[in-house]
């Protein structure tokens, strides 16, 4: 007999990495035939490729199906709005250019009738300044007598063509009775009005304005006049002459002593006291 070559046996190692890889593969298939899928913790320790194993390429493993989770479910996607386009606000045609058109007429303003307001005005305010202010039927055209306007009022120092100056109180013109009488009550020049005699006579005439003067210690009342002191001889004289006790000034005795005597009233009343 021939001596033919024997095959060369495989040695311990590997015929140990065979057993292992066959043991491998049953396990493999045992877990997909019972549908278990190995965790990541559970890795499949693949053995290094030998030069010894001819088991051809390793069969891929199937790729196991993605179930949903339950509990959670995915809401539709809502449709995507387009994009709304802006338009660039239209300009408006100017005079000359194409579709420029005139604009609308304005109402015309009513001549007669502004005129009409106008009169109507007119003749109110004509009203109002014939309307009488006072008692008397004065109106205020005729209070007015000229284009200085006057306030009419109590202390209004007037006077008219002749020497006599007045003062306005509760609408009755009181005669200054003199120089004096102006002084003491402390009006002055600039305060005079120089009116018409027209305007005077419009208003009732009151009691003169005079000086009377009385100091504490003595019971005679004197008139002041041109810088003298007029002794008043009694009540019934004081009345006569239309004197009024709130005209009446009180004062010091000395200064009643140093005014000179003028002539007493009456004059027959004779020589007058000293206060």
């Amino acid at each position: 007999m021939s001596d033919q070559p024997s095959s060369p046996r495989p040695s311990t190692t590997e015929q140990i990495l065979d057993m292992l890889l066959d043991a491998l593969l049953e396990r493999q298939a045992i877990r997909q035939a019972r549908g278990e899928r190995p965790g990541p913790d559970k890795a499949i320790d693949r053995p290094a490729p030998s030069a010894a194993a001819d088991l051809g390429p390793p069969t891929p493993e199937p790729i196991p199906e993605k179930r949903p989770r339950k509990g959670r479910q995915l809401a539709p996607k809502s449709p995507a709005r387009p994009t709304a386009v802006r338009k660039k606000p239209r300009r408006e045609p100017r005079p000359g250019e194409e579709g420029w058109t005139l604009p609308p007429r304005l109402p015309p303003i009513s001549l007669d009738r502004t005129l009409g307001r106008l009169l109507l005005a007119l003749v109110v305010l004509v009203v109002l300044l014939n309307v009488p202010v006072n008692r008397h039927g004065t109106s205020l055209a005729r209070i007015m007598p000229d284009t200085a306007a006057l306030v009419i009022r109590d202390g209004l120092v007037l006077k008219g063509s002749g020497p006599e100056i007045y003062v306005l109180e509760d609408y009755k013109i009181r005669w200054i009775s003199s120089l004096e009488a102006f002084e003491f009550f402390d009006y002055r020049w600039e305060q005079v009005h120089i009116v018409d005699d027209s305007f005077l006579e419009e208003f009732e005439k009151g009691r003169p304005m005079h000086v009377l003067l009385k100091c504490q210690g003595s019971p005679h009342i004197y008139a002041l006049e041109n810088g003298q002191k007029r002794w008043i001889k009694d009540i019934p004289t004081f009345e006569a002459e239309g004197y009024a006790w709130d005209d009446v000034k009180m004062v010091h005795c000395s200064y009643l002593r140093n005014l000179p005597d003028g002539l007493p009233i009456p004059d027959d009343a004779g020589p007058p006291p000293q206060p």
